[in-house]
Formats: structure tokens, sequence, C-alpha cells
């Protein structure tokens, strides 16, 4: 599924250093042609310990994960929602995201120089989060204008409308995001239609010293990005950017034991791919056989037509049924068989809503 997460920040914070972790840990060369689609994506695998126990299981021929995008969004500064430094770019970029991971500055380093002058990471995320703000400001002043006209004929719908405007306008004088104005399910789908910055989801990645990655909570730095985080119903995700890079260099045991003596149990790169991955309601869904095993990406929610469509548009137009099974209950019995016996595998029809972990076997006719 074509989603991704683009990767904001201001100068100096490690969001370059972050970006280049990513595209170093890109996936597979054998799987995908290349690991950078773009020069500003970055697509990665996303980790799943699943797709390893179901491989041990099956012992298929290949086992393929599934993916995830990341863009590399142009950097920002005070004043980019008026076209200041490469304001223009970061606004068209960041329109075509679908989620946000705001890297923010939590360490101090004489060598390197923090754009206002100290280390200051509520003032950074005010910064920018003020920018989008800005930015929606104007595009929904100039929605009014033209709302406005047809509201004095007694247009219903745009009567409507001016008044989610008016609510966004108010919420934006007072430098609050339209992610945190409350609206009924109808009104959401008129939000969603104004394409605004700031009803992208947020994630917070707290980027720290080599020092300070094992006990990360010990950085009064970290702990203000926390509190801030929680008012915006926003998760952090603590990362050292400079660990990573070094890591995505490794293979997978000489990973493993880095990340031992580190003291910490995985990557803060893993961690900040599920965590992209669950921000934008995203799950996995697995096909499993001796040919191959399989991750697939849906949007929770998904019906079993719709999830067979993401393999190929034959099988979402002749679909039959899903012969499912959960993730777990294949692996308590061993394999497909025992959890047949057992009656853990399932005939899903068209209605069936597919849920994170699901094995699937889709029967169609084209």
């Amino acid at each position: 599924m074509a989603l991704t997460a683009g990767i904001v920040g201001l100068p100096n914070v490690g969001k370059s250093t972050l970006f280049n972790a990513i595209t170093k840990a890109g996936a597979e060369s054998a799987n995908y042609p290349f690991c950078t689609i773009d020069p500003n994506v970055g697509i990665v695998e996303v980790p799943d310990h699943r797709l390893d126990k179901l491989t041990e299981l099956v012992q298929p021929k290949k086992t393929v994960p599934t993916t995830f995008e990341f863009t590399d969004i142009a950097g920002i500064v005070k004043g980019a929602s008026k076209g200041e430094g490469l304001g223009n770019k970061f606004l068209s970029h960041i329109r075509q995201v679908d989620a946000i991971c705001q890297v923010v500055r939590c360490f101090a380093d004489d060598n390197i120089t923090h754009v206002s002058g100290k280390v200051d990471p509520i003032a950074d995320i005010e910064t920018i989060n003020l920018e989008l703000i800005l930015a929606d400001l104007e595009s929904v002043e100039k929605r009014i204008v033209r709302v406005q006209k047809l509201a004095k004929q007694k247009d219903k719908e745009a009567l409507i409308e001016h008044d989610i405007l008016v609510k966004l306008k108010d919420a934006f004088e007072n430098e609050k995001p339209a992610r945190a104005v409350e609206f009924t399910d109808e009104q959401m789908k008129i939000v969603k239609g104004l394409h605004l910055l700031t009803t992208k989801p947020v994630l917070y990645v707290a980027n720290v010293g080599e020092d300070e990655i094992a006990e990360p909570d010990n950085n009064e730095y970290v702990q203000q990005v926390r509190e801030f985080a929680e008012k915006d119903n926003a998760e952090v995700i603590v990362v050292c950017a400079k660990i990573e890079e070094e890591i995505a260099e490794l293979d997978e045991e000489e990973k493993a034991m880095f990340l031992d003596e580190l003291g910490i149990e995985e990557s803060g790169l893993d961690q900040l791919i599920r965590a992209a991955y669950s921000l934008l309601g995203l799950a996995t869904y697995f096909t499993a056989g001796v040919q191959e095993v399989r991750a697939w990406t849906f949007r929770r929610g998904m019906k079993a037509p719709e999830c067979a469509g993401i393999i190929h548009t034959d099988f979402e137009r002749g679909f039959i049924r899903a012969e499912t099974v959960s993730y777990d209950d294949l692996v308590a019995g061993g394999n497909m068989n025992a959890a047949k016996e057992a009656g853990k595998v399932r005939l899903e029809g068209k209605e069936y809503i597919v849920k994170d972990g699901d094995v699937i076997h889709f029967r169609f006719n084209v």
C-alpha cells in the first residue's frame, strides 16, 4: 500500500542522519530493485517476528516481508509558511505524505550548532507546528472567501462547510492544529477534503546522544517531549540517529550483539517503523505456502475481498471465500492440518473484516 511517513525537523537535529540509516537499512535488493526509489524516499522492511515463525513452520522457498515508505522532507526554518528558506518545497512535500515523524534534538553537542543557539526541543516542535498551522490558516481563509458567496445564496452544503471553516480558523488563530478540533463523522468527511497539513497524525522522534540511549528517560529533554506529546495524543520514539546509522551497516548477528552491548532490546529504527505503521492504521496479514511465506499490508477495517485485491485485482474481482486462521492458532497447532483438525480454520465471506495476524488463503474464480 502506497502510504508514506514524512520525516521533518529543524536544521542539525539529526533528520538527515536518521534518513541515511533508513536508506541503508532499506528493503533487501533480492526482493525490491531499489531500497531508495527516489532521492528522498526510502523503503524499509516492517520488522515482524511472526513472519520468522511462519517461515520456520512452513519452510517455504522464499520469505517476503511487507514494507513501509519514509520520505525525507526538505528542511524547515521559521517563516516556512511564507516561503522562507525551503519553505515552499517543504510544504509541497509534506502535503504528499500521510503521517509526520518530527525529529527533535534532545542532545547537547558544542560541535553541532543549534539553529536558535540553544537546545530547546519544545521550542523546536512549536516552530514546526506553528508553520504548519499558519499554512493551513492561509488555505482556510482563502476557502472561506469562496464558500461565503455560496452560503449567502442559502446553499445548504456551503453553509455546513462555512461553519466548519470558521471553527478551523478560530483553532488556527489560537495555534491549535486541525487534529485537535472535534468534529462529527460527517463533518470529518468535509475536513478531510480540505487536505490540511495539521490533520495528519504526528509521531515525535527524540534524538538523543550515544551515551543516553540505554536510559533515555534520564534525559530531561526527552521528558519534556513526552509531556508535550501526551497533550497532543502523540507517541514518542527515542532514537540515537548516529547509532542507527552504524547499526544499518551491520548484518543481523552483528546487529544483535551491538544492541546487547548498548543494553537495548531493539533498534530505534525498528521501533520507529512499527510506530509509523500503526499511526496510519495499518496492519499485516500473511499468506503461507511452500512456494512463499509473505506479509501483506492492509488498512484496519478492510474486508476480505479488498485485502485479496492487494495481492491481485483478479483475486478481488473473482473472490469466493477466504480460508482463514489466526497466527496464534496456527502456531499453537504447529501446522495448517493440525489447525484444521482443531477447528481453528474458518471459511470467511465477503463481509469478513480481516484482522491483524490472519493467515489467509484466498479462493477466487475469474
